[in-house]
């Protein structure tokens, strides 16, 4: 028989101030705006959702596509270069900041991850590591990318893969955990 521990106390968990780097009330405004103002904007409103962000503190680059059902946690914590993709329920887990660069896509149900908790500790703390996808990336359906990755220029990352380490430039990465597949 397993002897029980106490390693996780729930009770113990606080998140850290300025932790979401805006106010309560700024998240909340951001949480209205997104259920009635951008989620169920039409299809070709890509210039509205652009607005949209950019008005909650995003730096949006030019002719950024913005599918209405991707989710965005904190804007003012996400850049977006000129001419990149953004799909369809596309998670941006902005707790830290998240950096996309130009032509770059991010296809559809792919999970981009600045935060996680340090289960080693007892009071199971958050936090946040930053994450950069670089120009001319593309991070293809269904890819988790885990907080503090970079992922350099002109990188593929096949279906439902898993970064779990930081990628090489002009490369094609497959599987879970990614692994180096091809030059690009």
């Amino acid at each position: 028989m397993t002897e029980r521990r106490e390693i996780q106390r729930l009770d113990k968990y606080y998140t850290p101030k300025d932790f979401r780097g805006k106010s309560k009330l700024f998240v909340q405004l951001w949480w209205i705006a997104y259920a009635l103002l951008f989620r169920p904007s039409p299809q070709v409103l890509y210039g509205w959702r652009r607005f949209l962000l950019r008005a909650f503190g995003a730096k949006i680059g030019k002719n950024v596509i913005l599918r209405p059902s991707m989710q965005v946690t904190y804007p003012w914590k996400v850049q977006i270069g000129d001419h990149s993709w953004i799909g369809d329920e596309v998670v941006l887990y902005s707790l830290g900041n998240i950096n996309i660069g130009s032509n770059t896509v991010i296809s559809q149900r792919s999970y981009i991850c600045t935060g996680s908790h340090d289960y080693s500790q007892i009071n199971f703390p958050i936090y946040a590591k930053e994450i950069n996808i670089k120009d001319q990336c593309w991070i293809a359906t269904d890819v988790f990318v885990s907080p503090g990755i970079t992922i350099n220029e002109g990188t593929i990352v096949g279906a439902r893969s898993t970064v779990v380490n930081d990628l090489d430039s002009y490369s094609v990465y497959v599987g879970s955990p990614a692994k180096f597949l091809k030059k690009r």
